[in-house]
Formats: C-alpha cells, structure tokens, sequence
C-alpha cells in the first residue's frame, strides 16, 4: 500500500493532491493509520487540511482539500452542488466505436449481492444518472477515454461503462466475471492468475482533471493530475498532448 502523495497545487486556502492508487482516503474498519487522512495529519499536524470529495482506494488521482474551515466548506458545497466540472481518464475491454456519447442510465445499489455493489436499474426504482465521454485513442483490444459525469452517484463511471459493454480494465466488481474478482481478491490477494484475468492489478480509472471556483478569490481554476506509469504501461505507449487536450471537450 502507497504510503504517500504528491502536492499538485498549494496556497493559503487550498491543497490540490495526486493520490496514487492503492491508497484510501478515509479511515474504515479495515483501514486505520495507512489513509490519505493520517498522512495529511503527519505532514500538516492538527490543523491539517481537510479533504472536500473522494475517490475509490484504486482510483488515483486529483483530490482537493480545504485548509480554512471556509475554504473546507465553500469546496464541499461546490461539489455536492454539481458546481465543480470533473473528468476522468479510463482504460476500457473492447474498441468502442463511437467517438463520443452520452450514458443516461439510473443507478441504485443492487438488490442482491455484495452492500457496496451498485446497478442499472428501471428509471422508477433508480436515481438519475449521466455520464459523458470522449473516446481519446483505440488499440486492437482496448479504448482510452474521457469521461465527465453529471451526477455524482457512488460508482457511477464503472456501472455506466460495466452497462454500456465496455467495463474498466481491472474493475474486480464490474467486469464480465461479475463479482467473482473481488471475492477472490479477498481469499487470496493479488496473484497472477488473479492479475491476467483482470488485466490489470487495479481498476484503470485515473481522476485527471478538476474546473472549480477557487473559494477565496472566486477565480476559475482547472487543475489536472498526470496519468500515472501503470497507465501508461498498460496503454503501452504514450498520450499525446493533442489527445489530453481533448478531454476538455467531453
């Protein structure tokens, strides 16, 4: 498990961080000192920022914090509110064959199953969820893509992807296997075996880039996080400029 992360962006009401993955950001029943929380607690003492959102334990990428208590809740507010523009990059299985989309399916947590899992459900039983995305590169076997979600429900960009036949590579919960990954990833950890039949050790769902209202000055702010190396060594090759460009425009 990561024990650390890197500043992206730092003034006197906020820090921007790149969590790698592997990293949880909340105390759990299962995670107590190794969390993003303890770690700002370390290198910032009591009075350390407070983290305005979150990301899954796998997912890396960029996460704001507030270093006033001010700051800490005009971030908060932005967020729930939906006044904070968030986009993703993600390795998908298959070629998808649009270059753009729009996912407009409802979402609630699962009837039958694990408590964490989510799914599609009918509109009336479901809340309203919507995911864009831009396709940003094919390979033969796989897609990179952009992908903005307009509501914010918990898991949403895996299940959209899971439902539109394109799961995320490495998603233990939501890939064609269902949740069999995951159960025996709780068995037996990480092996080999494990690894070639998700194709990867974690789920390739990066938080790359964040638009806001920055809470003191009240300017426009886009921040991003770079693609991390595991990313880019299962893309297997670089990103050009002209395709992170793009993203913008999902």
């Amino acid at each position: 498990m990561p024990l650390f992360f890197d500043v992206l962006y730092e003034d006197e009401a906020i820090l921007a961080i790149d969590k790698p993955s592997g990293l949880p950001v909340h105390p759990s029943a299962t995670y107590h000192k190794n969390t993003l929380t303890f770690l700002l607690r370390e290198r910032f003492g009591d009075d350390s920022p407070q983290i305005a959102h979150r990301l899954d334990r796998e997912t890396s990428g960029l996460l704001l914090c507030g270093r006033t208590l001010d700051a800490e809740r005009e971030l908060k507010d932005a967020f729930e509110n939906r006044r904070v523009s968030k986009r993703y990059l993600a390795i998908v299985q298959g070629v998808i064959p649009q270059d753009e989309g729009r996912i407009e399916l409802p979402i609630n947590q699962a009837k039958e199953g694990l408590h964490i899992l989510m799914e599609v459900t009918r509109p009336d039983e479901g809340y309203p969820s919507v995911t864009r995305f831009r396709v940003l590169a094919r390979s033969e076997r796989a897609t990179l893509v952009a992908l903005a979600p307009e509501s914010g429900r918990q898991h949403q960009l895996r299940v959209h992807l899971s439902a539109l036949g394109f799961p995320i590579v490495g998603d233990k919960l939501y890939g064609p296997e269902g949740v069999q990954p995951f159960l025996d990833y709780l068995d037996t950890g990480m092996t080999g075996p494990l690894r070639r039949r998700l194709g990867h050790d974690r789920q390739a769902l990066h938080a790359y880039e964040l638009t806001f209202q920055h809470p003191s000055t009240g300017d426009n702010m886009t921040l991003h996080a770079p693609l991390p190396d595991d990313l880019i060594a299962l893309w297997g090759a670089p990103v050009d400029a002209a395709a992170l460009a793009a993203v913008a425009t999902c």
